[in-house]
């Protein structure tokens, strides 16, 4: 039985997700300067994309300002989505590789299966840093949508801040939850944590993370959802 608390507060992630909140003064702000700027991008709270059913969570830290916050979807024309998606086609979780059309915007015809992503902070932070109050002004929004998957079995969280929101969302205690590259914990209700390094093009650029040890942990959550549950 999950631990998770809901709150009425937050959106119904099973809609469009936070689009219009506003909650957080100072990335309010920063998105407004953005669409004054360039109209055409999303420069909005960044929903998450793939349905609720499904089995795998991807939760990364947030929107790139020139991947999520202008195509609106996670993951999507930035250097972390050049790793991310060919990892998630590769075992059977993306209908597509590459998740840009030719337009250089989000591909229409990409479709996730059995998987779901969405990040601990669905705003683009300034100089992409969101503080400490943004992160947990946000995980409201992170609860509902964990507590909306009934059959969400793995959940990979990249990158440090996300496995912290992951753990406050439970009311856990990261320090009972070390984070390492390909680290897997046993949640409360059940369901496994699966860390990674972020695919940021920072850790790809310095070899701090391969597209092999990056797969790998993807590999890890196929045998993990092939095997059967425990009777």
């Amino acid at each position: 039985m999950s631990t998770l608390q809901t709150s009425p507060a937050f959106a119904d992630p099973a809609l469009a997700g936070p689009v219009g909140c506003t909650d957080c003064p100072r990335l309010a702000e920063h998105l407004a300067m953005i669409r004054a700027r360039d109209p055409h991008w999303h420069a909005r709270p960044v929903p998450a994309f793939g349905p609720l059913d499904a089995r795998l969570l991807v939760l990364g830290l947030g929107p790139g300002e020139r991947g999520a916050n202008r195509t609106g979807r996670p993951f999507t024309g930035d250097v972390a989505g050049e790793l991310l998606y060919p990892a998630l086609h590769r075992f059977g979780f993306a209908s597509a590789a590459e998740p840009l059309g030719p337009d250089q915007w989000a591909n229409p015809a990409m479709q996730l299966h059995d998987c779901r992503i969405t990040n601990a902070v669905r705003c683009l932070p300034p100089a992409n840093k969101p503080t400490p109050a943004e992160i947990r002004q946000c995980n409201g929004h992170l609860r509902v949508e964990l507590a909306a998957m009934p059959q969400l079995r793995v959940i990979v969280a990249l990158g440090l801040v996300a496995h912290q929101a992951l753990l406050r969302a439970y009311g856990e205690k990261p320090t009972h939850y070390t984070f390492g590259h390909h680290v897997r914990h046993a949640l409360p209700d059940g369901r496994i944590l699966l860390d990674s390094y972020h695919c940021s093009g920072y850790n790809w650029r310095t070899g701090r993370l391969s597209r092999e040890s990056f797969e790998a942990v993807f590999a890890e959550v196929r045998t993990l959802l092939d095997a059967p549950l425990a009777g």
